[in-house]
């Protein structure tokens, strides 16, 4: 195992923006799972979700993930948030990395994150309250939990800036 930083957490919770700013700080490289796939597919997730399902998207996000792990060519990964929940993705995420980072999110601050930008993310695009959004996120999360909790490292996001996660996320690597 090496020194590799994971971070993952359910969508809006900030994954992108932390290792876009972590890897400043550490002075090393990262990359976003998603938007890897978009370019090396020609194509956006929306669009493959849309066109080819998400168990197609699935099994591509299975195979980028696999070849970018191991290829050790980045220090910092952030995942798509049901990337870790899917087939036995979270027992290989922890194989590679010690510093797997949870960045955990409430339901109502997730709430008011992803309703703004709803029109962006194909799971929820089509929702079309804050009560309902709030009632999907509590599903989902319900869902999804286990595997995210599997996670080495858990950060609590709510009510706190990109610094203070880095800095706690800083404190706990190993």
């Amino acid at each position: 195992m090496n020194n590799l930083i994971v971070l993952i957490g359910y969508m809006g919770s900030g994954k992108s923006s932390v290792a876009k700013t972590l890897s400043s700080k550490l002075k090393t490289n990262h990359i976003d799972l998603d938007k890897f796939i978009e370019y090396s597919e020609g194509i956006s997730i929306s669009n493959i979700f849309k066109k080819k399902g998400e168990i197609n998207f699935r099994k591509t996000e299975r195979k980028y993930l696999e070849n970018i792990l191991k290829s050790k060519k980045y220090s910092i990964i952030s995942l798509g948030g049901g990337t870790p929940c899917y087939f036995n993705n979270m027992e290989v995420i922890n194989k590679h990395s010690n510093n797997t980072v949870f960045l955990r999110t409430s339901i109502n601050e997730l709430t008011e994150r992803l309703f703004i930008e709803k029109t962006n993310r194909p799971i929820i695009s089509h929702i079309e309250s804050k009560k309902n959004l709030n009632d999907f996120i509590a599903k989902h999360l319900f869902e999804r939990n286990k595997f995210y909790n599997k996670a080495r490292i858990i950060i609590d996001t709510d009510k706190k800036i990109i610094d203070q996660i880095i800095l706690e996320i800083l404190n706990k690597l190993t």
